[in-house]
């Protein structure tokens, strides 16, 4: 089974992307991306993939992945139980990091850490406790003090005990044959455009198919059609800016993410999360994700 394409979305004016997400979600599924990413699992327990390892977690791991790793983390819970939070996850773009490591000489110290992560790495219990603090005060932290966090993040992990390599040294994602891929060519280009009105014609013309044989095509894929596939992709994106836009009116959200009007989107979010965007947000304060941990 190929991996779906993961669109990291980095806001306009930072260098990487600090969040949380429930389960289910949807990026619980085989997927893979261009970018870094540090994931700590702070609820429930399931088996883990990636790339060729498998694996069972819990509360309190942490793995770090490199580039184009393909990856899932499944989680053991009840038909229709919904998780609020189940990872904490910090990603960053290849480029940023080579450009700061250009820049700065010190940044040699996490070359090895870099490198290694190409195939995943597992970390022991004390790191993961020493991260766990400095993430949660990342989704809350601007300018300067975010970025200091972000690398203190990086020197706990270079400095941390030998962490678990996971994937096998013979293995390796085939990007051409993905890239190739019609439907992960129409879910980038969806991603990349998600306020943008886009219909199944648009994306079916494309990736040169008929809409039909696209639409089979998407949902195979996706397991789902593409209407609620952008729908949720529109609310997962509003979690997003309600946790870390907590100054934001739920009404300017509901336009940045591309919904045409509140009553619709509330419906939607609603439908999707089992609650108000307005209670999202207050279920969150209330368990002091807003608080300061520093």
């Amino acid at each position: 089974m190929l991996p779906d394409l993961e669109l990291v979305h980095i806001r306009k004016g930072e260098s990487f992307a600090a969040w949380m997400h429930g389960y289910p979600f949807r990026t619980v599924r085989w997927h893979f991306h261009p970018e870094y990413e540090i994931h700590l699992v702070v609820n429930t327990h399931g088996t883990f993939y990636i790339g060729d390892h498998i694996g069972e977690f819990g509360p309190g791991q942490l793995i770090m992945t490199g580039p184009n790793l393909p990856q899932n983390w499944i989680s053991e819970v009840e038909p229709g139980q919904v998780v609020p939070e189940r990872s904490f996850v910090l990603q960053f773009p290849e480029t940023f990091i080579e450009d700061a490591a250009a820049a700065m000489p010190e940044m040699d110290a996490i070359r090895p850490l870099l490198d290694r992560s190409h195939r995943g790495l597992l970390f022991d219990e004390a790191t993961a406790d020493r991260i766990k603090p400095l993430m949660m005060e990342l989704f809350e932290a601007r300018g300067l003090r975010r970025l200091a966090l972000f690398w203190s993040i990086l020197d706990v992990l270079a400095c941390a005990p030998e962490p678990e390599v996971l994937a096998s040294l013979s293995y390796e994602l085939d990007l051409e044959s993905l890239q190739e891929n019609g439907v992960n060519k129409a879910i980038a280009y969806l991603r990349e455009n998600l306020t943008e009105n886009i219909d199944e014609k648009d994306l079916a013309q494309m990736v040169n198919q008929s809409p039909s044989a696209f639409s089979r095509s998407f949902k195979r894929h996706t397991g789902s059609t593409l209407v609620r596939y952008k729908n949720q992709l529109r609310v997962d994106l509003a979690c997003q800016m309600l946790l870390t836009r907590p100054e934001a009116k739920v009404a300017e959200i509901c336009y940045d993410v591309g919904f045409s009007n509140l009553s619709n989107f509330n419906r939607h979010f609603a439908r999707l999360k089992g609650m108000s965007p307005s209670q999202f947000r207050a279920t969150f304060a209330a368990n002091g994700v807003f608080s300061e941990t520093g």
